[in-house]
């Protein structure tokens, strides 16, 4: 099966303050991968070595599409290579990408594009959706335009399960849908609370993580990665419950 990660942007805090010390305390958790969300400016050097010490992987990286284009893109992949990292993933696109039907095709051609000068060098690219790309144009959602209309070799796809359940879209149906050009899931419960939705523990809320595990394992997905964004307490605490309860329903 696949392995499972952490997104360390559920630990923002603690990654920002220290991203290396965090990385060790997740590996201790028993994470096999972290997936970064910045490196707030760790030298490439002491990252790789940290990570090799503590026997963890690189799970892709969050990277803004500032940070994709360009001379940047170029100084992305050289980074993100000396840390043994292959998979570049858009996180977000800003409102004036998505506003129209249009723009989800430009958004579509951009993405190519950056997929293509990723894939010469040896690197990976996927775009990770929230619920915003469920939106309809003309019949169609967001979703579907931008993975209609990317070549599946240059944009692979990171499902968040999550924001597609709250878009109101089975996500099993789009993993089937997608198959293989699937590389990524990303695993976080959801509780609603007085007509609100947020992201909690794995295995407290509504979501049928079990499911999502088997059909992602056999689809053949690569990485099932915790992303937990609301918290009552410590996310550290959270982050071990989270792989903890994963571990427990995988058995």
């Amino acid at each position: 099966m696949g392995e499972f990660g952490l997104q360390l942007y559920s630990v923002r805090d603690t990654a920002e303050d220290n991203l290396l010390e965090t990385i060790s305390l997740v590996a201790d958790m028993g994470y096999q991968g972290v997936q970064f969300a910045g490196f707030f400016q760790t030298p490439a050097m002491n990252l790789k070595r940290l990570m090799d010490n503590k026997q963890i992987g690189a799970a892709g990286s969050h990277t803004g599409l500032d940070e994709l284009t360009g001379d940047k893109l170029k100084e992305t992949i050289a980074y993100n290579q000396e840390i043994g990292n292959s998979l570049l993933i858009c996180p977000w696109l800003p409102e004036t990408d998505r506003k129209t039907r249009a723009d989800y095709q430009r958004t579509a051609q951009k993405l190519n594009e950056i997929g293509q000068i990723c894939k010469d060098n040896g690197m990976i690219f996927a775009y990770h959706n929230h619920h915003f790309e469920f939106e309809t144009f003309d019949g169609e959602t967001g979703f579907e335009l931008l993975f209609g209309q990317t070549e599946q070799e240059l944009v692979q796809i990171e499902l968040d399960c999550y924001w597609a359940t709250h878009a109101g879209y089975d996500p099993t149906d789009i993993i089937r849908k997608y198959g293989r050009r699937i590389i990524s899931l990303h695993i976080k419960d959801m509780k609603e609370e007085n007509g609100k939705r947020r992201s909690i523990e794995i295995g407290a809320g509504m979501l049928d993580i079990k499911t999502l595990l088997r059909v992602g394992k056999e689809n053949g997905v690569n990485w099932f990665i915790v992303e937990q964004e609301d918290f009552v307490g410590d996310p550290l605490e959270s982050a071990r419950t989270n792989i903890n309860n994963l571990n427990k329903i995988f058995l």
